[in-house]
C-alpha cells in the first residue's frame, strides 16, 4: 500500500510529519484519528485531525492534518450582546 509523508499541525503532533496510507485514488484520508491509551489518571482519548489544502510558494498544493480541538476542550462562546439597533432599546 502506498504512502505519503504528510505534515501535522496543532495539537500534540505538531511539527511531525508521519507517513500516512494513500486511498485508491492517492489521496489522504479526510480525518485521520489517532488513538492515545490512558496514562495514569488521565482517561483514554483519541485525536482527531481534519484533511487542509496549504499551497507552497511555488504554488504547488499539497495536504496537511490540521488538529481539530474536541468539544470538550473548547471555549465558551462569548456572551451575547443585546441589540442596540434600535433608539431606546435596553
Amino acid at each position: 500500500m502506498r504512502s505519503a509523508d504528510t505534515e501535522f499541525i496543532g495539537g500534540p503532533l505538531d511539527g511531525r510529519v508521519l507517513p500516512v496510507y494513500l486511498s485508491p485514488f492517492n489521496a489522504v484520508p479526510k480525518r485521520y484519528s489517532v488513538p492515545v491509551p490512558a496514562h495514569g489518571e488521565e482517561p483514554a482519548r483519541t485525536l482527531v485531525y481534519v484533511r487542509a489544502k496549504r499551497y507552497s510558494s511555488k504554488g504547488r498544493a499539497r495536504w496537511v492534518y490540521e488538529y481539530q480541538v474536541p468539544e470538550s476542550e473548547r471555549p465558551d462562546a462569548e456572551p451575547e450582546q443585546p441589540d442596540r439597533s434600535e433608539p431606546g432599546a435596553e
